[in-house]
């Protein structure tokens, strides 16, 4: 009979303690989302006392209008991430493949992006967008995120991209493959995992992203749907608490089924890369 050792019961302990410390927060969440109203009392509630999820999220979603704004951030995760992805990973390939000089140069003026705070970017983002006329519109979200999600997605892609064998890019120089063929039909397939597990990543960040949302958007037909959920929030007051939390749940799916739909891709990109 195989008995578990000290070190590894103590690990898994740890780790069973910590898990259950992180589920509070989104046990406690679900548990209000599905109080009924009359039951709830302005407290938070540690034990389902009925189930009204449905009837709460109908209250908060029509009290928020949040059809627009749901359908906005599925546009700007998508778009976002996915241009912002293959964009990255033919900047990975420039830089990996090609004979290109000062590559370490070029790194670092891409992977630069990620060392910032994006409130850096808040006053000339506000300033360009006013003067292009594209504040208050979902091309101007669309071009940040875009920007943003470039560096996270060029780290990934790249470092993926190092660990091919440099004999991938000479066998298809031999066969007279130019360099967009060999993108295409070479590399783009075994980058995949990477691509995916970057898009995964840069989806969930976009969904959630409210900063650039209240700042560059104000009508309710161009904002995110986190930013909508910040403005029910200041509606507290008029609206139940139940009500809140229950639209904020089912807000927060789209990010969670995309994790758990790309899992495998998402697993093998990022320990390729470890």
């Amino acid at each position: 009979m195989n008995r578990l050792r000290p070190g590894i019961l103590a690990r898994n302990t740890i780790v069973i303690l910590l898990a259950l410390i992180w589920a509070v927060p989104t046990y406690l969440v679900i548990v209000n989302a599905m109080t009924p109203v009359t039951s709830y009392t302005g407290s938070p509630v540690w034990w389902p006392s009925g189930f009204a999820l449905f009837e709460n999220l109908a209250t908060g979603w029509e009290a928020g209008s949040f059809t627009a704004p749901f359908l906005n951030s599925l546009l700007y995760a998508t778009l976002g991430a996915g241009i912002a992805v293959i964009l990255a990973a033919i900047a990975a390939f420039g830089l990996v493949i090609m004979p290109t000089k000062h590559k370490r140069l070029w790194f670092w003026l891409i992977y630069a992006g990620t060392l910032l705070p994006l409130q850096v970017f808040a006053l000339p983002l506000y300033q360009a967008g006013v003067a292009t006329e594209l504040y208050d519109t979902k091309m101007i979200l669309i071009i940040v995120y875009v920007a943003l999600c470039i560096p996270f997605g060029f780290f990934v892609t790249r470092n993926f991209m190092v660990t091919l064998p440099p004999e991938i890019g000479q066998a298809a120089k031999i066969d007279g493959a130019g360099w967009w063929r060999m993108f295409v039909s070479i590399y783009l397939p075994l980058v995949r995992p990477a691509m995916v597990a970057a898009f995964v990543f840069q989806f969930i960040f976009i969904w959630n992203e409210l900063f650039f949302g209240i700042s560059l958007t104000i009508s309710i037909e161009n904002q995110p749907v986190m930013a909508a959920v910040a403005t029910m929030q200041t509606q507290g007051s008029a609206l139940s608490q139940p009500a809140i939390l229950a639209t904020a749940l089912i807000v927060s799916l789209p990010a969670v089924l995309v994790f758990l739909f790309f899992q495998r891709f998402f697993v093998a990109g990022l320990t390729t890369n470890l």
